[in-house]
């Protein structure tokens, strides 16, 4: 029996940062506190900034973007829990008042100490060649879950006994030998006090039971019952493991793939896609990144998020490449023909937009580089996409995102 009830899911259309999370708070202000975020990709490495009406700002990593609105969060079977970076943000929501209910998939797996080294070791040997990852360990999680013998999930932290057994063996069974595969089998001898120093291994037993005493492990169908279902993505579509530029990729599925999957058990009818976009391209780590520019494309820009990093380098900046963008969202909804079942209702939200002066909008549209006003811009990625409704995103708070015809008629390009 189909289940009749619509779900809202908000993806980023490009290389991430892209503003989905003042996004999904917009949606989630709506909800109220039946709204669940659901988590559907990707892991700690994920960076939604929020700004509460109130002037609390959030960069939310495990926790939905919904919090400040009252929504729940659930964290799926697809997405990737880090005990040491969820405890992090925990007390930084405490500190703001915010103590999120956070539920999770017992099949979640689990990033330890030694999959953030493996990480960062490799990173570090590949000097100028980087893939841009974060450092946190994200893509070693899943390379070790492959292994039976060396695989971590949420439901395995409740034996103490049996953990510590598998930690023991990750240290010194795998990660010497995956540190081989990627070609720097050294590196294991030079950090050998580190992999087996047990004190790093006792915290990490203990971090992971102050995680399990602060989340509620639950099955998705159960979590999902009688709640307003935000799905929040991840990084965004041209960072997705099998359609982005690899290997410059996330070990993950950005698009709707998971989101479908998730959809489906629940029987759901109908999803509400939002792809999100700035009204310029950026690109946080290594990768190619289409009509590059060598500053901010737009004196206005402001971003107080994507500071350096020692494993990703700078914020990269790009013109809008709306045949891109196009082309991303047509193959990511393309997947839905796998599931006939549930229709697609696909919108658009351009973020960033008081950054650009009104007469200074610069794109790519059909190969050619253009310049002309937001609302040429604004007509020109509706377009591309094919979307049924545009948000603008005129600041960082959810008061600033406003549905596009109201303000088109205003500026005389839609009747």
């Amino acid at each position: 029996m189909r289940n009749t009830a619509t779900a809202q899911a908000v993806i980023g259309a490009h290389f991430g940062d892209e503003g989905k999370g003042r996004v999904i708070d917009h949606y989630a202000a709506a909800a109220g506190t039946d709204g669940l975020v659901v988590r559907f990709n990707g892991g700690a490495q994920a960076g939604h900034t929020v700004v509460a009406p109130d002037g609390r700002r959030h960069v939310f990593s495990h926790v939905g973007s919904g919090a400040f609105a009252g929504a729940a969060t659930f964290l799926s079977r697809f997405f990737v829990a880090h005990p040491i970076l969820f405890l992090k943000e925990w007390d930084a929501l405490l500190t703001q008042g915010v103590r999120p209910v956070v539920q999770i998939d017992p099949r979640s797996p689990v990033t330890t100490p030694y999959d953030m080294m493996i990480n960062q070791l490799v990173e570090e040997a590949r000097g100028a060649d980087r893939h841009g990852s974060c450092g946190v360990g994200f893509g070693e999680t899943l390379e070790r879950h492959l292994t039976p013998a060396y695989a971590l999930t949420v439901a395995d932290l409740t034996d103490r006994a049996a953990l510590v057994a598998r930690l023991d063996a990750i240290r010194r069974d795998h990660a010497p030998v995956r540190l081989q595969q990627l070609g720097i089998g050294a590196a294991y001898d030079r950090c050998r006090t580190l992999f087996l120093s047990d004190a790093i291994l006792e915290h990490f037993v203990e971090d992971t039971e102050r995680f399990c005493a602060k989340v509620q492990v639950i099955d998705w169908p159960d979590a999902a019952r009688g709640r307003a279902l935000l799905f929040e993505g991840a990084q965004g579509l041209l960072l997705d493991q099998q359609r982005g530029f690899f290997p410059h990729v996330t070990r993950s599925h950005t698009g709707l793939r998971n989101v479908l999957t998730l959809a489906a058990e629940l029987a759901l009818d109908r999803l509400e896609v939002t792809y999100v976009s700035r009204s310029y391209l950026t690109r946080h780590g290594a990768g190619p990144l289409p009509h590059a520019v060598p500053e901010r494309p737009y004196a206005g820009i402001v971003d107080d998020t994507n500071i350096p990093n020692a494993y990703q380098g700078a914020l990269r900046f790009a013109w809008l490449d709306l045949d891109l963008c196009g082309r991303a969202i047509a193959a990511d909804r393309a997947d839905a023909i796998a599931w006939p079942g549930i229709t697609l209702d696909t919108r658009l939200a351009i973020t960033c937009l008081d950054q650009v002066g009104d007469d200074a909008a610069t794109y790519v549209r059909q190969g050619v580089q253009q310049r002309g006003t937001l609302d040429a811009l604004v007509a020109a990625a509706a377009e591309a996409v094919g979307a049924n409704q545009v948000l603008l995103g005129f600041g960082a708070g959810r008061a600033d995102l406003r549905t596009a015809p109201h303000w088109c008629r205003k500026h005389h390009l839609w009747a």
